[in-house]
């Protein structure tokens, strides 16, 4: 065994993300119309990625500051025209400047959930709203659960890079922080992919693949795509992705102890370190 491996770095490549992953952004407008955003609102779109989903925002006549820590995807953002920044979400650098933060598919990549909470409420204003969509638990589990066992039968451990909750767990988290949990909610939703799993991995779940050697790679990946075909490919050899969601809207109160952004955590909150 060669022992388990840190969490790798995700490296984010627009072109590939717009060719294998567009469904992510194109599938994110109900989270839009749960958060309704309105004109002259003031809104932070956390892990805003390319910013497609962000022109929504903007179309809805928000001013919109999009963040997110991938400088290719701030890039690429900022190409659409979108005020986009560089920014770790664990250390938000914003004080009650926006009416509502929204976030699609980028709250399971953060570590530090406590802190990146915590960033959220200090930069909403009193009765802002944070409304997000992620990954919740169960997603992709028969990919991980493919991914883990081949890579133990080559001796490699590697920590899995997403925090995936239940709602409870989210709940008790955004509780903590003093938010107002107004909705949440888990559903499966399998999710048609452009190509093949293969794919899905390259571009969305490289932390399993770093500690491979590049020889290898081609050979592991091929082990993978016929170990899920019979689960997430048809019979036309359509695939899918085994996606669970967690969706919520929380509110952010008044109260003093909330405001300094220092409440008590809820105990070990998964991802939280």
């Amino acid at each position: 065994m060669r022992g388990m491996k840190p969490i790798r770095t995700q490296h984010w490549n627009p072109q590939d993300y717009d060719r294998h992953a567009r469904f992510v952004s194109d599938l994110g407008g109900v989270v839009l119309d749960l958060l309704a955003p309105q004109p002259g609102e003031s809104i932070l779109d956390l892990g805003c990625g390319d910013g497609a989903l962000t022109e929504g925002l903007l179309a809805a006549g928000s001013r919109v500051i999009g963040v997110d820590a991938s400088e290719q995807m701030v890039s690429a953002a900022r190409a659409r025209g979108i005020d986009a920044r560089v920014v770790d979400a664990q250390s938000l650098p914003f004080e009650a400047q926006f009416d509502a933060v929204f976030s699609n598919a980028a709250l399971h990549w953060m570590p530090g959930q406590t802190r990146v909470v915590a960033g959220v409420w200090r930069a909403l204003r009193p009765g802002g709203r944070f409304v997000a969509e992620m990954g919740g638990a169960g997603n992709v589990a028969s990919i991980v659960q493919a991914l883990e066992s081949g890579l133990a039968a080559r001796g490699v451990r590697v920590v899995n890079p997403w925090f995936f909750p239940q709602p409870e767990t989210y709940r008790a988290l955004l509780e903590s922080q003093g938010f107002a949990v107004t909705d949440i909610a888990l559903f499966p939703r399998p999710t048609p992919l452009p190509g093949d799993v293969g794919d899905w991995i390259r571009t969305l779940a490289q932390p399993f693949l770093a500690d491979l050697p590049d020889a290898e790679r081609p050979a592991f990946l091929a082990e993978i795509i016929e170990r899920l075909r019979p689960v997430l490919s048809d019979a036309q050899g359509r695939w899918h992705a085994d996606y669970v969601r967690l969706r919520f809207r929380a509110t952010k109160g008044g109260g003093e102890s909330g405001e300094s952004g220092e409440r008590k955590a809820p105990a070990n909150p998964a991802g939280a370190s």
